[in-house]
């Protein structure tokens, strides 16, 4: 938002300017690299003025902070109806439409790379993450967790925050591609842990009863089916290999 025009302004107004300004250059910049001169013209206004409404360039980013930690907050958050495949899809588009907008300002902050108010933005984020896991564990319908669907939804907002970010590095796989396999991703790690625990295992049934067969997770089952072999072709393939093995000398 570049004005370039000076006008009048009540307190809020202005206020609300100044962090719609900071934010169009945090989401271009690491915060760092953004000077309260450069925030300054970009609002058409003078260097002094901005100090009068934020002491800092500090102060300043804490809020711009806030905002983007409560619009990300907001992505998570989806109607708790139909497979939950078709839902986690719909969140990630919205999440991905956050990194894309905010690129720079996203990768800074995760990477904890600005020297502006880290420790804010640091517990911001840890604010995020647990709205996040908060969000997933209402659709999976679990209120009490155990360790292991704990850690596998934890271990996913993990993978989708580092996928983000080397999306953000090269972008070298389109956007609905990579979406969708961190829905898969979601799936692997709660069937993983499913191999293991009794109430791991209920909720991947209930997941697969759920959902349709060309639906997101019944896409995935199939594509995964494919991959084992029949019990014949196992047994060939055993066989196979045994009989390529090098024999053993016999003892004389």
């Amino acid at each position: 938002m570049r004005t370039g025009v000076r006008r009048r302004m009540g307190v809020e107004e202005r206020r609300e300017q100044l962090i719609a300004v900071a934010q169009e250059l945090f989401s271009q910049r690491p915060p760092g690299e953004v000077s309260i001169d450069e925030i300054a013209t970009a609002a058409g206004i003078s260097r002094p003025l901005v100090y009068h409404y934020f002491p800092g360039k500090n102060s300043l980013y804490d809020e711009v902070v806030q905002r983007a930690a409560d619009e990300l907050t907001r992505r998570f958050s989806e109607p708790q109806e139909g497979p939950l495949g078709a839902r986690l899809l719909r969140v990630m588009g919205r999440y991905f439409d956050f990194v894309d907008q905010h690129g720079p300002g996203f990768s800074a902050l995760l990477r904890g790379g600005t020297s502006v108010g880290p420790e804010r933005a640091n517990a911001l984020i840890d604010e995020v993450r647990q709205a996040a896991y908060n969000h997933m564990l209402a659709h999976l319908g679990v209120t009490a967790p155990g360790p292991r669907i704990a850690l596998a939804v934890r271990s996913w907002i993990g993978v989708a925050e580092t996928t983000a970010l080397m999306w953000l590095d090269g972008r070298e796989m389109p956007r609905d591609q990579l979406e969708l396999q961190l829905v898969h991703d979601f799936m692997a790690l709660v069937a993983v842990s499913a191999a293991y625990d009794e109430e791991a295992a209920a909720l991947v049934r209930w997941i697969v009863a759920q959902e349709p067969v060309n639906g997101t997770f019944g896409d995935l089952v199939s594509r995964l089916i494919t991959l084992a072999p029949a019990p014949a072709e196992a047994v060939a393939v055993a066989v196979a290999e045994t009989s390529q093995q090098p024999r053993c000398a016999q003892p004389s």
